[in-house]
């Protein structure tokens, strides 16, 4: 008797399907599968996809030129042949709102990817070295934490000129100090973690042990304030072109349609209320996102 159920026993924990010989579930794959679970978050996603695909697709996509003027359709209300109408220069708004995706979804991206850069290296090395390094890093942290950002950002461009680079530039010196005291107070916590300790007891460099052991362990974190950060820099980008010193018309950023749109507000409504429901829809859309990603993210969460 005793000898069958040693043999059931064997033969089930041999068996393919079997709890014990099933390879440990990857953590990533986990959280993307609770992040889907939230509908919220789902759906803000497929709204990513879908703005990112045709900014990457906005030639193909786009029925009319963006930027030539189109003399003969000056202010067209919406139409079959103009789903959003018509701006004052006669250029199809669909198609500039498209265009635009590109260069905002950029613009928010790039300069979140540098600001997270920046802010990396910084808080990584204040936290993990501390003493004279972490009070000067810090101490310039702060002094930079106390200006409004838009200020700073309205301080750069003006001294600098607009354009694209100045924009990524001046929203990355901007922003920075957020991922930084991030990165430094969780950099202090997995200090006095065993595998660190260890790491560090056998003679592993620092760049080594941040970079394989720290670094892992901030990716969930710095991808949620990536989710919040990407539509904080697109409504920057908005409203530094709509005061005029953010990029270049006739670029088609919402931004600049927006500014372009303000002067014809009453007369041509449509020229702003369709780049502006496309901004919200944007925002909304990361934000619910980053409410995801941080519930899958939490260790707390089932």
């Amino acid at each position: 008797m005793l000898e069958t159920l040693r043999k059931r026993v064997r033969n089930e924990q041999s068996a393919p399907d079997h709890p014990a010989m099933r390879a440990p579930e990857n953590p990533w794959a986990k959280a993307f599968r609770r992040m889907l679970k939230n509908r919220g978050a789902a759906l803000g996603l497929y709204v990513i996809l879908f703005f990112a695909l045709i900014g990457a697709l906005a030639d193909i996509v786009a029925p009319y030129d963006p930027i030539k003027p189109n003399f003969t359709a000056l202010r067209q209300p919406p139409s079959a042949q103009h789903l959003f109408g018509t701006d004052k220069q006669g250029r199809d708004i669909l198609s500039r709102i498209i265009h635009g995706a590109r260069i905002s979804m950029a613009v928010g991206f790039l300069s979140q990817g540098l600001t997270i850069f920046i802010g990396t290296v910084v808080g990584a090395i204040a936290g993990y070295y501390g003493g004279k390094v972490d009070t000067i890093l810090m101490r310039i942290t702060d002094s930079l934490y106390a200006f409004p950002t838009m200020l700073l950002l309205i301080i750069f461009m003006a001294a600098f000129g607009r354009g694209f680079i100045n924009l990524l530039i001046a929203m990355s010196i901007a922003a920075w100090v957020g991922p930084a005291r991030l990165v430094r107070s969780q950099v202090l916590q997995l200090k006095s973690q065993a595998f660190v300790e260890a790491s560090h007891a056998l003679g592993a460099p620092a760049r080594h042990i941040i970079l394989r052991h720290m670094l892992p362990n901030l990716i969930g974190s710095l991808m949620i304030f990536l989710s919040f950060g990407v539509p904080a820099a697109i409504m920057a980008e908005a409203g530094l072109s709509f005061l005029g010193i953010g990029l270049v018309p006739p670029t088609p950023s919402w931004g600049v349609m927006l500014n372009d749109g303000f002067a014809v507000l009453r007369a041509l409504p449509h020229v702003v209320f369709f780049p502006s429901l496309v901004i919200i829809i944007t925002m909304l859309a990361f934000m619910y996102l980053g409410d995801g990603l941080r519930d899958a993210f939490d260790p707390r969460s089932s």
